[in-house]
């Protein structure tokens, strides 16, 4: 909220500068985000009055002006403006003047000069010169008792500081410059003037019926109707220059009275035309279906959740948000009924927002407007509308249905010390509450405090605390050390950090990605087989409903945006939370009941296998390299791969990644028909893992360098297309007996031979259709000494006596 600073001195005028008057509402909880000047900086701009302004003898559109600017002598200054006449006065920049700076950053400076032949020895100045406001129709004019020669800053305050102020929601006391300076008043001891509001006189008893079907939606309606009014009549330029510096436009003299009031004391209102409504009024909630066109020339549907204002025909009003224009006042405008209720939060909460606008009578009304100052209002309304436009006023209706309660709230002396931090008796509670006005009554150790009914946020025992805290200054409160000692938490060393994971994956060639948790709801069908995803009550758009039990197509979508740009190489990784619904999670700080919220990380490795290259041919990253990457990833551990299905991944390309016996994730290719749905030129690779198995880490365990020098043999077996590289190194493992020689066995070579047209196999090598053959290179150790054949020997034919048996294997000739 904006309000000029003498407006609110007006009220409560500390002792204080306007930097510590700033910071005095600062420290208080009223924040003061901005505090800038009235008007920029300027020089030597005076009053002058027109004393005689004839036709330029060479333009039309310019005047020869004579301007008595207090000197003794009149200037001569020319002027194209079009209100420039005789006996107005306005600003006059004299020569050596520094008007405000243009859009160029640079100060206009004032020079005599000559116009069409005729010289000018100074510059008569518009609003939109003087950077007043947006108005360049013509001169600035004065009031008539402005000082001729005066200077113009002080003359119009110019010099005046604008306040804004960024209140939080619960501060709906302060919406008004009123508000503002009764805690003004409270902070700084200093006396508090109250607007003297004095009653009407009354011309008339008749009143408009009104009738308050919701008094869950209006508490008090107060109105009053006022006939023989002038809308023509301009708004006096105080009111005018208020407004200005509040942010407000003046519009005329009824809107601008509404709005001026409602800056001053908080309490929004409305002003009907009375001859345009149709019967009565009657406040109630809306009806599905029922269209009302509103001031700012929007046509809305309402329904049975919006409160309105209605006559015998049609709705009027948007209940405490916005008028009609069915019923907005005119220049024909003679007769006026003018409202002010009170509307509970609770039915005004969000509606603007739901048709995409929103309003300063509806931004109040949510938070809660003091409900015993509507009668108060309508009377200061009247007093101005009948001194600026005229009329009489008639009686006022005022209906009282259902106001909110006041609840006492207990405050407990010992409780507050203890919260604020600082030793406080209940002699300081009393003393900084009654600063407040709040009624209260006081027991052994306790405060027992009414809310007032212009304080909203008086709820609970915290909330008095607060009061007592600000009121104390929160610049007063001791600093006192923590007196509890402070642990470092340090990560066990056989976990590594979630940074350490994002560096492993990135010195692997992966850049990292961030992406929503929140996906389109096909993909965790697709993808993930997930039928039943968690949906979102409010998503932030339509296709982004549900949330993602797997990190797979956000990399996806990572990837089609990159290959759409033409990227010709794409590797992405993300750390990320997944949502997976799961009956024995209970709700806790951390947790959600019914939701497993993991960790994960993923992976994606798209074109070329190995970047760039200025020689051989590009080859397309397969399963084996991400297979790679994943074992990288995962060391020391050593991880074992099994063939499985996935919905996401490729039926024979995707093996599911198991570490001491216990699935962490998959890896593979993408399934062709995700790969033809998301039109992708070549198939990704992808890996989803475990975040809490990756950070795992075993200590490394030191191992005494060998003595003796290891032997080497190599063997190559003959066996079944079917048979697998892991049936085949697990046959040789049970095989290595209890003498534990064997150190390890590498498979160095796969041999298939090629079939003949006939669809016989050749006789070299002695392999048959549907056999291969796979060489082993096997390392024997051991500590005592250096093997002898003899020893080797039986060894290797144990195992190969071992695979024979259960592999059908036989030594390849």
């Amino acid at each position: 909220m904006q309000f000029p600073e003498s407006w609110l001195r007006e009220f409560c005028n500390p002792p204080l500068t306007s930097e510590q008057l700033a910071e005095t509402l600062t420290m208080g909880g009223f924040e003061v985000e901005e505090r800038k000047p009235a008007a920029p900086p300027f020089t030597k701009i005076v009053v002058g009055e027109i004393k005689e302004a004839v036709q330029h003898p060479n333009a039309d559109k310019l005047r020869v002006c004579q301007v008595d600017v207090g000197q003794g002598s009149l200037l001569n200054i020319v002027c194209g403006a079009p209100n420039a006449r005789v006996g107005i006065k306005v600003p006059c920049a004299l020569v050596g003047a520094e008007l405000p700076p243009g859009e160029d950053g640079e100060p206009f400076l004032i020079k005599v000069g000559k116009l069409r032949g005729v010289e000018s020895f100074g510059m008569l100045c518009s609003a939109r010169e003087l950077q007043l406001s947006e108005d360049h129709g013509g001169l600035l004019e004065l009031a008539a008792d402005s000082p001729v020669g005066g200077d113009i800053r002080e003359v119009l305050n110019l010099d005046d500081a604008l306040l804004t102020l960024k209140l939080t929601p619960n501060l709906a006391h302060g919406l008004s410059v009123y508000g503002v300076a009764r805690e003004l008043a409270a902070l700084t001891g200093a006396p508090l003037q109250t607007p003297a509001v004095s009653q009407v006189a009354t011309a008339f008893t008749d009143v408009l019926p009104v009738k308050v079907e919701a008094p869950e939606l209006c508490g008090r309606f107060s109105g009053r109707i006022v006939r023989g009014v002038n809308t023509k009549a301009a708004t006096p330029a105080w009111m005018v220059e208020r407004l200005a510096r509040c942010g407000q436009r003046s519009v005329t003299a009824l809107v601008d009275i509404s709005n001026y009031v409602m800056f001053e004391l908080g309490q929004p209102s409305h002003i009907f035309d009375l001859d345009k409504i149709h019967g009565g009024l009657t406040v109630r909630w809306g009806k599905a279906g029922e269209q009302l066109k509103l001031l700012n020339g929007n046509t809305i549907t309402v329904d049975e959740k919006v409160g309105v204002i209605a006559d015998e025909r049609e709705v009027e009003s948007l209940a405490g948000i916005m008028g009609g224009d069915a019923t907005s006042v005119t220049d024909d405008t003679q007769n006026i009924y003018v409202e002010a209720a009170f509307w509970w939060p609770e039915a005004i909460q969000g509606r603007s927002r739901r048709f995409n606008f929103n309003t300063d009578a509806g931004h109040r009304f949510e938070r809660g407007v003091d409900p015993s100052r509507t009668v108060q209002v309508i009377e200061r309304i009247t007093q101005l509308i009948i001194d600026i436009c005229g009329g009489q006023a008639g009686a006022i209706d005022d209906q009282t249905l259902r106001l909110p309660e006041a609840r006492p709230v207990t405050l407990r002396v010992a409780r507050a010390a203890r919260v604020i931090g600082m030793p406080l008796s209940q002699a300081d509670c009393v003393a900084a509450l009654k600063r407040l006005g709040l009624p209260m009554e006081e027991g052994e150790g306790t405060i027992r405090v009414t809310p007032p009914p212009h304080r909203f946020d008086l709820l609970i025992e915290e909330d008095l605390i607060e009061e007592v805290a600000r009121l104390v200054g929160y610049n007063n409160l001791p600093t006192t050390p923590p007196l509890a000692p402070i642990t470092a938490r340090v990560r066990p060393e056989v976990q590594r950090g979630r940074f350490d994971v994002r560096r492993r994956v990135a010195a692997l060639g992966y850049q990292e990605t961030i992406n929503f948790s929140f996906v389109e709801a096909h993909w965790e069908q697709d993808l993930a087989g997930n039928a039943n995803p968690i949906k979102l009550l409010n998503p932030i758009a339509s296709q982004m409903s549900v949330m993602r039990s797997s990190l797979l197509g956000s990399l996806l979508q990572v990837l089609k945006f990159n290959i759409d740009r033409k990227a010709p190489r794409v590797r992405v990784f993300e750390l990320g939370r997944v949502f997976r619904r799961d009956d024995s999670v209970a709700t806790t700080d951390s947790t959600v009941k019914g939701i497993h919220q993991p960790m994960r990380v993923a992976g994606l490795a798209w074109g070329d296998a190995e970047g760039s290259r200025w020689q051989g041919k590009a080859q397309g990253a397969d399963f084996f390299d991400i297979k790679g990457d994943v074992e990288a990833l995962l060391a020391p551990l050593l991880p074992t791969f099994e063939p499985t299905e996935h919905p996401a991944l490729h039926p024979g390309r995707a093996a599911r990644v198991r570490v001491d016996g216990c699935d962490i994730g998959v890896v593979g290719e993408l399934h062709p028909r995700w790969r033809q749905k998301w039109e992708l030129p070549q198939a990704p690779m992808l890996f989803e893992l475990d975040l809490d198995a990756v950070t795992a880490r075993p200590l490394p365990v030191a191992q005494p360098v060998p003595r003796h020098q290891a032997v080497e043999r190599d063997i190559a077996v003959v066996v079944a297309e079917a048979v697998t590289h892991d049936a085949l190194m697990q046959a040789i493992a049970s095989a290595s007996g209890d003498e534990g020689l064997l150190q390890g066995a590498n498979l160095f070579d796969i041999y298939r031979p090629q079939v003949a047209r006939d669809g016989a196999a050749p006789a070299a090598g002695g392999l048959a259709q549907g056999e291969k053959s796979m060489a082993v290179r096997l390392s024997f150790q051991s500590d005592a000494g250096t093997l002898t054949d003899e020893q080797i020997e039986p060894a290797v034919r144990a195992i190969i006596d071992q695979l024979g048996a259960r592999l059908g294997a036989r030594l390849r000739g």
